[in-house]
């Protein structure tokens, strides 16, 4: 199988609090269009730090984490961010990996949102068993 590109919706969810709260206006939300590599393999969202620098997520701590090369890096853990896909959403935290790194949509966002690989096609779907809404397992 190839590789799997998604777009994806970021949007800043500190920015969404403020506008609810009239702090901000809806169009002063940060948000943008990425084409994220779909990576089962991985765990977390990773963004890098060309979008971090556009869309300021607030950082909560650092962390260590290991390349598909095995190289071991420590890179920033931001929260609030928002992912949107086709009719899904969920918030997250992700890692930013160095300078124009490409992001990866891990598996924790993709579980959250219900959505999965197609194989055949080769592209990011939403769950067929339940098109119209994220559906989580409990047990």
């Amino acid at each position: 199988m190839g590789l799997v590109y998604a777009d994806i919706e970021l949007i800043n969810g500190e920015d969404i609090g403020l506008a609810r709260k009239y702090v901000i206006g809806e169009e002063e939300i940060k948000r943008m269009n990425v084409k994220m590599l779909v990576d089962t393999g991985s765990i977390m969202l990773a963004i890098n730090e060309t979008i971090q620098e556009q869309m300021q997520f607030p950082v909560v701590e650092k962390r260590k984490g290991q390349l598909a090369n095995g190289h071991i890096i420590e890179c920033d853990v931001v929260s609030a961010v928002e992912l949107r896909f086709k009719n899904r959403q969920t918030s997250c935290r992700a890692m930013v990996l160095p300078g124009d790194s490409e992001p990866l949509l891990g598996a924790i966002p993709m579980e959250d949102m219900d959505v999965l690989v197609h194989p055949q096609r080769q592209e990011l779907i939403v769950h067929p068993d339940h098109p119209y809404f994220a559906q989580m397992t409990l047990k």
